[in-house]
């Protein structure tokens, strides 16, 4: 498994406002925002928005700052949007605690930030890790040796906690504050 990019984290941010590297980063950084779940350099945001940018998913438009050099604003174009929705709206997301904690934080972050209601999305990440952890039982019981059993038994207390945690993400999760 491919570890998760910012790309649709980014356009999210961006369809919120237009921004520059900088604030980007900003809200990457902030323990407010994104800071306890993404991990970004600026060298590793600028490629991003340059990929982005090539593909067709956002446009840098140079901007004049009084007292400090011109930098590059990026908006989202229709095909960012368009990409930007599908990963809002995945109909399976991934049951990967990883991918909980940084895929599904950034959705449910996104959507807030974008005041698309986040009941939806709660409940599939609720369903697919359901599913996983009944698929998982089922193995369980079918275990060839102890560590094996061992082995399920973990993934399966960290589904359970994923669970537990998903029943509370609607009601304790504030609207991200616009900058």
């Amino acid at each position: 498994m491919n570890p998760p990019v910012p790309d649709e984290v980014i356009l999210g941010l961006l369809a919120a406002q237009p921004q520059h590297g900088y604030d980007l980063l900003d809200r990457f950084r902030s323990r407010a925002h994104l800071g306890r779940v993404w991990t970004l350099s600026t060298s590793q945001l600028y490629a991003v928005l340059k990929r982005l940018e090539r593909e067709g998913l956002v446009v840098g438009q140079r901007r004049e700052s009084p007292g400090a050099p011109p930098r590059i604003e990026y908006t989202v174009t229709e095909a960012g949007l368009h990409c930007l929705h599908c990963w809002l709206h995945e109909p399976r997301p991934s049951p990967s605690i990883r991918r909980i904690r940084v895929e599904f934080l950034s959705r449910l972050y996104v959507a807030r930030l974008l005041g698309i209601p986040s009941t939806e999305l709660v409940e599939r990440q609720r369903a697919i890790c359901t599913e996983q952890r009944d698929r998982l039982l089922a193995e369980r019981q079918q275990a060839a040796s102890g560590v094996e059993a061992l082995a399920l038994d973990f993934v399966i207390g960290q589904l359970d906690a994923a669970l537990r945690w998903l029943e509370r993400c609607n009601e304790s999760l504030p609207l991200p504050q616009q900058e």
